[in-house]
């Protein structure tokens, strides 16, 4: 049996994530934080500008964490939530509450995932194009 190595997110890819998502934020006038985690939910690399709202990295970090756990950008999982929706009850069945906000998207190389992305601090689209023009520039 053969098995597929995959590399990791590294640190260089972390800095790569948070320079092109606060990049893209900054050419819309936007000030946001941005975590990233690597494959087991450990923080990676994180930076918050300090004329981002306060709250912003807290919301960061959970939008990486949702994508992370659930291998899905967070933007495909708002009606999921809503009462009724198939993750109605999901936030209090794992061990850290979840934010369904768009702004979280999977890292995946080689169709493996290797980690997730957070961004917060615009409007929701506005975060969600923010990360995924950081995913894009990673080639992931």
């Amino acid at each position: 049996m053969s098995t597929t190595t995959v590399t990791p997110l590294t640190t260089d890819d972390a800095e790569l994530l948070i320079a092109t998502a606060r990049r893209a934020a900054e050419d819309a006038g936007v000030t946001v934080s941005v975590t990233v985690l690597d494959a087991g939910g450990h923080l990676l690399a994180f930076r918050r500008d300090d004329r981002a709202v306060l709250i912003s990295g807290e919301t960061s970090t959970r939008k990486a964490y949702t994508a992370l756990q659930l291998n899905a950008p967070t933007a495909d999982l708002v009606d999921a939530v809503q009462p009724g929706g198939l993750f109605h009850t999901l936030p209090t069945a794992l061990d850290r509450p979840l934010l369904f906000i768009a702004g979280g998207i999977p890292v995946h190389r080689d169709g493996r995932l290797i980690g997730a992305i957070g961004v917060g601090g615009g409007a929701p689209d506005q975060d969600h194009g923010f990360a995924a023009e950081a995913v894009r520039a990673l080639g992931a």
